[in-house]
């Protein structure tokens, strides 16, 4: 029986997402000048404001406000007329030092006493952390999500270039596909909604939107024969960013992880530092899953991992391949950690994540793309020796 799944994605001038690239845009400034920097920032952007508050415990001197006026200049707000421009929107900052209860958990985790320099730092907090693979792409990514990221992208070079110089930074794609017994055969449904300039014919722009960017991304081989585009359905969308939509960081999560073919534990990830698990533990989940894919040993992989704050080890792992896996589900669990080390300081370690590297994680997905090290399949080995040792 066909079922439909969809996916959206949103472009970096999305308010949401403009709200998280300036937050990892603080947070790449700060652990430029001090790695071992504690930051959680958040920001909230309205019409003509940017609000940056949140705890920070650091060295480093970095002027924020010059941050922030750049991650809007790059992303395209350089008009007034958009009701957020870089240059003349007011900017406030409301920061304060690292709780010391939470810090004490983090110096200092349940399980310093070993003297195992991995045992000494405690998770940031508590909570439910997941990872999630499928061979169905060769990113091991869900297919909604990576064409529904494919469009959001293509519609930002389209107007970055100048090929469709009417196009505002605001915009966002829904991709839905047709599964028939597990795979995708069909194309049902695109919805594209693009920020323009006034007086921009609207057959015009929906006629270069289907070509430029729906059809420049979708593959030569899925059947769009019945598909419907729906371009601008409102027929108007010349409001856009936070003039017209409040932005605020992390509302985008499911847009960040597998477009809600997987769990989300709830934390979001921009604009915090690595001992914080809600990101640094989802990145490290997703390195597990990848790999046990990688290795074929599972079709389809979710991780579960999760954090009592102060403490090191993970309190739980839970592994579901969905009847895919080559072992039983309990015993790729064991295998999984005879190979992986969950603990903070040693997921910090091995994905070197105290450098300056988070603001390109702020659009179009944290998984998926080759440059981010929690993408690496470099335990393949290890998985396939492991996995034949437990057979």
């Amino acid at each position: 029986m066909a079922r439909r799944v969809s996916a959206e994605s949103v472009t970096e001038g999305q308010p949401d997402k403009l709200a998280d690239r300036i937050s990892d845009s603080v947070l790449d400034a700060i652990l430029e000048q001090d790695p071992g920097a504690r930051v959680a920032v958040e920001t909230l952007l309205t019409k003509g404001l940017a609000l940056v508050a949140g705890e920070v415990t650091t060295s480093a001197d970095v002027d924020i406000q010059a941050r922030v006026r750049t991650a809007a200049r790059e992303v395209g707000y350089v008009d007034a007329a958009y009701g957020f421009d870089a240059d003349h929107s007011a900017v406030l900052i409301a920061l304060s030092e690292q709780s010391p209860d939470i810090a004490l958990g983090v110096n200092n985790a349940q399980e310093a006493a070993t003297g195992d320099r991995f045992d000494k730092v405690g998770a940031g907090d508590q909570g439910l952390m997941f990872g999630y693979a499928i061979d169905e792409t060769p990113e091991l990514m869900p297919l909604p999500i990576t064409l529904a990221h494919r469009m959001a992208r293509r519609l930002a070079e389209v107007r970055r270039s100048g090929a469709l110089p009417y196009l505002r930074p605001d915009g966002k794609t829904q991709v839905t596909l047709v599964y028939e017994d597990g795979v995708a055969t069909a194309l049902d449904t695109v919805v594209l909604s693009a920020q323009h300039h006034d007086g921009v014919d609207l057959q015009t722009l929906r006629s270069d939107l289907v070509s430029q960017v729906i059809e420049a991304v979708l593959p030569p081989d899925l059947d769009t024969a019945n598909a419907r585009y729906l371009v601008n359905p409102t027929g108007r969308f010349v409001e856009g960013g936070p003039a017209a939509d409040a932005g605020l960081t992390g509302r985008k999560i499911i847009v960040d992880t597998y477009g809600g073919a997987a769990p989300h534990g709830g934390g979001a990830f921009s604009g915090k530092d690595p001992t914080k698990v809600d990101r640094s533990g989802s990145y490290y989940a997703r390195y597990i899953a990848k790999n046990v894919v990688a290795a074929g040993l599972a079709k389809r992989c979710q991780v579960q991992l999760a954090y009592a704050i102060g403490v090191a080890r993970p309190v739980g792992m839970y592994v579901d391949t969905f009847g895919t896996g080559a072992l039983p589900d309990d015993r790729l669990g064991d295998v999984i950690q005879r190979c992986f080390d969950g603990r903070p300081a040693a997921v910090i370690s091995e994905l070197d994540l105290r450098r300056p590297m988070y603001t390109p994680t702020s659009s179009y997905g944290h998984f998926g793309h080759a440059s981010f090290p929690w993408e690496r399949t470099d335990r393949v080995e290890a998985l396939i020796v492991a996995a034949r040792e437990a057979a």
